[in-house]
């Protein structure tokens, strides 16, 4: 494994959690840590947690004396802090507190309740040194009892109580209460000129403070070299080590896997394989109802695209991908229904699973050439997919299904559907045909017809390559030509109208419109609300359309409510509109009517270049008119959520299109976009991609030592949660960009050059690949030596 030196302004991101694979992980009771390499009160190299918000703060940080001189602050530290190993469960840095004395410094968590820490004190100097090592902890709690020293079967131990907790803290070597101002276990060392000492220290917080001591005193008994050599041991068979010619990517890469592998939790009653969570973070893992069902949604299930993402950050253990696809098929329904967001611990999304599950299956597959892994999956992707094309999703039956709800889309905060934010429109989604919904089926059906053609089956191929071709023309008809980009269209008159404000009124009462349009168009009804107070509003619309007279009646259960607003969608198309009555309103309130809006554009509507459904002259339209311009999606940082402004001829609200929601990159969609530029030979661009990303990622890791859920596409800030697996630098598309698709350490696909400016190392289990400008050099495992003049595309193995 590689032997990192990096310090605090470099790329980091130290986040600890108990690891999967190598311990039990309590999905209800689970604390996780961050250290703090700088900052904080008193300043201190701080490992740090709530508990999972059952703390205001938790910190553990060591104090070093020598005579008069005593030191906490890693800013005054002879020689700074510098990281050199790092997994999901453990750490290894090393600093020079005092002059003379250095420390190495790990940090482990053996599982989700307790962590522990070895610090190996070495004398530098010719001469004696008398050192004073304390190890402080702090605790400000919501309830119970701050730290303080504590006798436990004749040992000095720190101890407390937090909201149902009782952390102790338990150090070796026999310490004494420490001599400083905040609570601490401290040891007199006097160190040999040369010699060095280890001490290993445990926290534990169970619910009683018997049970923790005896936890941590366990901990501390486990052979620390052999723990860390098991660690070291699981970690360098699933991960993929890379060396580029920048050692900023090369951190921020590594860690995307580091932090990828922290988000798993292990199997369950409910769902057969490891699962994970969106995020995995300090204030997070902690249950007050005790059995999971009470966690946000960054804690309530694997949604699709994610779980797309995810498996391409972790190429080395294509085996969870494998996982995560027969947790999503062990909640099918007997109708063929998967669900949206199946959880740990039961918990549902209560939509249609996103159509994205037999490209990762076809995809995990290209990565294990498991057919038998094809076998056991077809049936039910099959079953799934037809569920897509029932009248509950494709309510005309036209072979174009809608989406039901935004949060199936991975794109919940699209201006266009959504009553959160300010600006949006917040439209009915499935009043719309989506290309992006009709390019992942397409994308599946293609991918199926990939696994009827591996499995034997070419009448099953046949049929599903006509399906896809359907899918192709169905969307085609979305290519709008005016503005060089797809669009979202009415599901009945197949137009895509711009928006426009017919009326407004304040209070209750009856608003004459008389507006006529040439042709059908469907409405919205907006509620500004001016009080929380609960409004039983009913809506209704006197027209026509055509020579069908109209009577709609919208009540609470039609409208959907954000804060503030409320927006409902006509089930009816109309040519005229004459008027509008309003009741269950308060006074204040404001009712506006609109013509939903279709001309909004967001990055969802280039995935037909993902599916590979457009012709290649639509793609390099799409690239040099709408996906690189200036004035539409080109920005330094990757593709934004929304355009910066809208086409020509077309109106769009000011705030809407300079909103953070709008400006927000969502990598998960931006690589399915490169993903796309790939298959369509555009290799360069998708490089030039992958780079706009790195630089968003790695300038937050470098000053906010983090991963973020997206990232500003003008400023590069990152927003949302932290340490997000929406926001992980992509190591699978980097690959993919490479030209590398490493299937064993003895199997290896190469397509392509280098389109990067440094050569490029990629090691895995043994295997090294190195793809300079005009060569590929491969290294296998038994010695095995092979060069290819690039471009190639080849597999290359040994038996």
């Amino acid at each position: 494994m590689r032997d990192w030196t990096l310090g605090p302004s470099d790329p980091l991101a130290l986040t600890l959690a108990a690891d999967f694979r190598l311990s039990s992980t309590d999905y209800v009771n689970d604390q996780i840590w961050e250290l703090e390499t700088s900052g904080g009160d008193p300043p201190a190299l701080a490992l740090q947690t709530t508990f999972g918000l059952r703390a205001r703060a938790m910190r553990l940080f060591p104090r070093f004396t020598i005579g008069n001189k005593m030191v906490t602050d890693p800013a005054t530290f002879t020689e700074p802090v510098r990281l050199h190993r790092f997994y999901p469960n453990f750490l290894h840095l090393d600093f020079s507190p005092l002059p003379d004395i250095d420390v190495n410094a790990e940090y482990w968590v053996p599982d989700s309740h307790a962590t522990a820490g070895r610090f190996t004190v070495t004398n530098l100097s010719h001469k004696k040194l008398p050192l004073l090592l304390e190890l402080c902890g702090q605790l400000a709690p919501l309830d119970g009892q701050r730290l303080s020293t504590l006798l436990i079967q004749s040992v000095n131990v720190l101890a407390g109580s937090t909201s149902g907790l009782a952390p102790v803290i338990f150090l070796t070597g026999g310490p004494q209460p420490g001599p400083g101002p905040y609570p601490s276990l401290s040891l007199e060392l006097v160190l040999e000129a040369g010699a060095a000492r280890s001490l290993t220290w445990v926290m534990a917080a169970l619910s009683d403070p018997s049970a923790s001591f005896e936890l941590a005193r366990r901990i501390a008994a486990r052979p620390w070299d052999a723990e860390r050599a098991r660690i070291e041991m699981v970690n360098a068979a699933q991960t993929v080590e890379v060396q580029t010619g920048d050692p900023d990517w090369d951190a921020a890469l590594a860690f995307s896997q580091k932090n990828a592998f922290s988000l798993f939790f292990g199997p369950s009653q409910t769902l057969p394989n490891p699962s994970f969570v969106i995020s995995r973070q300090p204030d997070q893992g902690y249950s007050a109802r005790g059995d999971g069902k009470d966690y946000s949604p960054l804690w309530n299930g694997q949604p699709p695209l994610e779980a797309y993402y995810l498996a391409g950050l972790l190429p080395g253990a294509p085996e969870l991908a494998a996982g995560l696809i027969r947790n999503f098929l062990a909640v099918q329904s007997k109708e063929g229904s998967v669900d949206w967001r199946p959880g740990l611990v039961g918990q549902r999304g209560t939509w249609l699973a996103a159509p994205l599950l037999a490209s990762l299956v076809w995809r995990t597959y290209q990565r294990t050439l498991d057919q038998n892994f094809l076998h056991e999956i077809q049936p039910g992707l099959d079953a799934f997919i037809r569920c897509w094309f029932t009248k509950e999703h494709d309510r005309d039956l036209d072979g174009f299904p809608e989406w039901d709800h935004p949060m199936q889309t991975g794109l919940e905060d699209n201006p266009a559907f959504t009553v959160w934010q300010t600006g949006g429109q917040g439209a009915g989604i499935s009043a719309a045909e989506n290309p992006a919904l009709s390019a992942m089926l397409f994308h599946e059906i293609h991918s199926m017809g990939c696994i009827a053609e591996v499995l034997n089956n070419p009448q099953e191929h046949e049929r599903l390559e006509l399906k896809s071709a359907e899918l192709r023309s169905l969307t085609e008809e979305c290519w709008d030509a005016s503005s060089v980009l797809y669009h979202n269209r009415d599901r009945v008159s197949h137009r895509s109208p711009a928006g426009k404000s017919l009326a407004k009124q304040r209070g209750i009462g009856t608003v004459a419109v008389r507006q006529t349009f040439k042709q059908s168009v469907r409405l919205l009804v907006r509620l500004n609300l001016k009080s929380e107070a609960t409004r039983r509003p009913v809506i209704i619309l006197h027209g026509q359309d055509g020579e069908t007279l109209l009577s709609e009646h919208l009540e609470r259960m039609d409208f959907q409510w954000g804060p503030g607003q409320a927006v409902a969608t006509s089930r009816e198309l109309y040519t005229r509109l004459d008027e509008v009555e309003i009741s269950g309103l308060d006074e204040r309130d404001q009712v506006s009517i609109q013509i939903m809006d279709f001309s909004c554009e967001d990055i969802s509507l280039f995935l037909p270049i993902w599916a590979g459904i457009p012709a290649v002259q639509h793609v390099q339209a799409l690239l040099n008119r709408t996906l690189l311009a200036a004035d539409r999606f080109g920005r330094p940082f990757g593709i934004p959520a929304c355009a910066s402004a809208p086409p020509a001829g077309k109106k769009s609200k000011p705030d809407l299109a300079m909103s953070s929601t709008c400006q927000a990159v969502h990598l998960p969609w931006n690589v399915l976009i490169g993903e796309g530029l790939l298959a369509y030979g555009l290799r360069q661009e998708a490089a030039n991609l992958t780079a706009r990303l790195m630089t968003a990622v790695i300038q937050n890791l470098k000053k906010q030592h983090a991963f973020y859920r997206a990232y500003h596409a003008e400023t590069g800030a990152g927003i949302g949660e932290r340490n997000a697996i929406q926001g992980l630098a992509p190591l699978g598309f980097f690959l993919d960009v490479l030209g590398v698709e490493i299937q064993s350490s003895k199997r290896l696909r190469l397509s392509g050059k280098n389109p990067f400016p440094w050569p490029v190392t990629v090691k895995y289990r043994g295997l090294t690949v190195t793809r300079q400008s005009e060569k590929t050099e491969i290294i296998f495992p038994d010695g095995q030596t092979f060069s290819l003049n690039d471009p190639t595309d080849a597999v290359v193995f040994v038996d």
